[in-house]
């Protein structure tokens, strides 16, 4: 069985990518949904002519991450696409933003992504592929965004090195990289207005950034990066130093 595992896929970019690899990719025969919001996932599910299996567990948990491993095993399916799109950050300070949050943000955009990752691994095969998502934040240090910014420079740094060790198998791995994007993240973020009003010349339309996500990835290219400011973020990133950058972000903050 052909399976595309999402998780994320009740909203946002994650869901936009659901409903493109059913138009786009027919060799997928079953899609696994992964959220926390199973109304969501049930509604999404009536949308699709495959067949679809929900799960809508909470990813931060370490009996769900189990649940998942031990589906595999049962169903040893051939994964053709998994697609790691669960997250979230919150805006404040390190010393502001409780600790529960903050750790639960390192539960799931960086342990639940890894974990998937390496579970699924073993069924997958030549030419299957690993969409994950970073952020344009893993390219420099953010003030006010400091843990969510490490999550995310995690995930840069693991899937291009996970990249290179499957090259020989021909798995491909692309890093999806988007600066803002109009879905409820701001909501959940915090400070919404504040982080909109600084963000909102940069904002992306999530079907744009899937779409393009979806065509490097099938292009097997390692980095996705929606836009021209981020592409030009991005480069400045890798030939600016760090506390340059910071200064001008301070400056923005203000």
């Amino acid at each position: 069985m052909n399976v595309a595992v999402i998780n994320g896929a009740s909203s946002g970019i994650g869901r936009e990518l659901c409903l493109l690899l059913q138009d786009r990719i027919p060799a997928i025969q079953e899609f696994w949904f992964f959220s926390r919001n199973k109304s969501a996932l049930d509604e999404l599910s009536h949308l699709f002519f495959r067949k679809v299996k929900i799960f809508p567990y909470d990813l931060t948990k370490k009996e769900s991450l189990s649940q998942y491993k031990e589906t595999l095993r049962k169903e040893n399916p051939k994964i053709l696409f998994l697609v790691n799109a669960a997250g979230f950050g919150k805006l404040g300070e390190a010393c502001s933003l409780s600790s529960e949050a903050q750790l639960n943000m390192i539960d799931l955009n960086i342990k639940a992504l890894t974990a998937f990752t390496l579970y699924s691994l073993p069924y997958m095969r030549r030419k299957s592929r690993i969409i994950q998502f970073a952020s344009a934040a893993a390219f420099l240090p953010q003030r006010e965004f400091s843990v969510y910014a490490a999550t995310k420079a995690y995930v840069y740094s693991f899937s291009l090195s996970l990249r290179e060790e499957l090259k020989q198998k021909e798995i491909g791995v692309t890093t999806v990289c988007p600066g803002p994007v109009d879905t409820a993240f701001f909501s959940v973020a915090g400070n919404e207005s504040k982080l909109k009003a600084i963000k909102s010349f940069f904002m992306a339309n999530p079907k744009k950034v899937a779409k393009t996500a979806l065509v490097d990835s099938v292009l097997d290219r390692p980095l996705s990066i929606y836009g021209f400011p981020m592409k030009v973020f991005y480069v400045l990133s890798q030939i600016i130093p760090d506390e340059f950058l910071l200064l001008l972000l301070r400056k923005l903050y203000r």
